[in-house]
Order: structure tokens, then C-alpha cells, then sequence
């Protein structure tokens, strides 16, 4: 009985010495990562430029959005936290703010633009667009910017709005379509080419009754308002 007892006090201690070791081997570890370094300045750099130069004191960076600054290019960092100099240990994560450019921008002339040019002018220098405002003109063809508010190279604040004037080109006179049908193809052809108007389709068809070459079906039909630009589609007897 007492060899046992003595056996099982012998196994206990060295059990307890063994999760002795192993704790202070993970400590020790744990020590190690968790060095202290002082942080380097980062204000001024590029992300990668930061993340490579804290790479070699093992500290890691968060981006954590951006902000205005007048003295710093549009992806520098602008801002970190912790400061610079500052003692802490390699766990800890470097956070900072990029500059998203100066504060103010002039506006860009979008003239004669069109409207998805202006966009992405708008875009590339922060601004917005405003209310959009479309006038029939035969000043520039439609899609193309009339007038802008404010004024270009007006300065203003990033996001501002810009309001645009968009052409919606000239107004095209408008027709009362005549009764086609019974007349012969060839001359009210020559005739609507001779006007401007668009014969997009010609069909012929056989129609009882009908000598060939008269026009048995006309779209659009007779009494509809038309411009010179719809496209207008004709059936002809054979």
C-alpha cells in the first residue's frame, strides 16, 4: 500500500513539473511576441510603404477610412494611431486615416461635355452632381452640357453639388401623316425621301384586288403626329 502511495506521489510531481515547463515554455513565447517596439512615423507615406516598415517590428496596420488635408496628396497616410514614438508591444495594431486631397477644389469646365463625361470629371475631383436641368436648343446636340452652377474653376467644398444644364438639341417640326393608302408606292416614296422623312420598311405583299405597286398599309396610320425622324413602314401591293 505504501509503495503505491509512494508511486502515485512520484507520478504527481512529475506531472506537475512537466505542465510546470510547458506553461513557462508558452509564456516565454508569449513574452517574445508581445516584445515592446517603439512606433515608427508613418504620417506622409503610402500604405505599402508604411505596412513594409512596420513589417520589420513586427507590427501590423488597419486602414481605417480617410479625411480632408491640405498638405497631403490624395493616399497619404494623414493620421496613426498609436503616435509616433510611442512604446507598445508587437500585438498591437497600428491604425490610420489616408488624406483624401485638400478640403476645397476648384470646379472643373464641363462644357460641351456630355453628360457621362461631366460625370466622371465630377467624380475625379470630388464633387457631386446638382440638380440636372434638360432645354431643347440648337446651340449643341442633345447629351452635350449647356451651362453648370458654380461657375468653372470656382472653388467649393469637397461633395458639393453641381448643378447641370443639359441640351436636348433643336425641336423637330411636327407632321399630320397623311392617307397613304390607294396611292401609288413610287411617288409617295420619292416624295417622303424628298421631305426628310425615314421609309425604314417596305413590304410587298399580294392584296386581292389591288393592281400592283399602290399602297394597301401605312404606319404609322393616318392623323398621327409624326416628326421627321420616326421611322414610317409601308406595305405595297404585287
Amino acid at each position: 500500500m505504501a509503495k503505491k502511495f509512494l508511486f502515485n506521489a512520484a507520478l504527481s510531481s512529475l506531472l506537475f513539473l512537466i505542465l510546470f515547463f510547458l506553461s513557462a515554455i508558452i509564456f516565454s513565447q508569449v513574452l517574445l511576441k508581445s516584445e515592446v517596439v517603439t512606433v515608427p512615423d508613418l504620417v506622409g507615406r503610402t500604405v505599402a510603404q508604411a505596412r513594409a516598415e512596420l513589417a520589420k517590428k513586427d507590427l501590423s496596420l488597419a486602414q481605417k477610412g480617410t479625411e480632408p488635408s491640405d498638405r497631403l496628396e490624395k493616399g497619404l497616410i494623414a493620421r496613426q494611431d498609436p503616435a509616433a514614438g510611442s512604446r507598445i508591444r508587437t500585438t498591437t495594431v497600428i491604425q490610420v486615416l489616408t488624406s483624401s486631397g485638400s478640403g476645397v477644389v476648384p470646379v472643373p469646365d464641363l462644357a460641351s461635355k456630355t453628360l457621362d463625361e461631366a460625370l466622371t470629371l465630377l467624380q475625379a475631383v470630388g464633387l457631386t452632381k446638382g440638380k440636372l436641368t434638360q432645354v431643347h436648343t440648337p446651340r449643341l446636340p442633345a447629351g452635350r452640357i449647356l451651362a453648370q452652377k458654380p461657375e468653372p474653376g470656382t472653388v467649393v467644398e469637397r461633395n458639393f453639388p453641381v448643378g447641370l444644364l443639359l441640351s436636348q438639341g433643336d425641336i423637330d417640326d411636327r407632321y399630320i401623316m397623311p392617307d397613304l393608302i390607294g396611292l401609288r408606292a413610287d411617288g409617295v416614296i420619292g416624295r417622303l425621301n424628298a421631305l426628310g422623312f425615314r421609309i425604314a420598311d417596305i413590304r410587298y405583299v399580294y392584296y386581292p384586288q389591288a393592281p400592283a405597286g399602290i399602297i394597301v398599309k401605312q404606319d404609322p396610320t393616318n392623323g398621327f403626329r409624326v416628326q421627321k425622324r420616326n421611322r414610317i413602314s409601308l406595305e405595297v401591293s404585287r
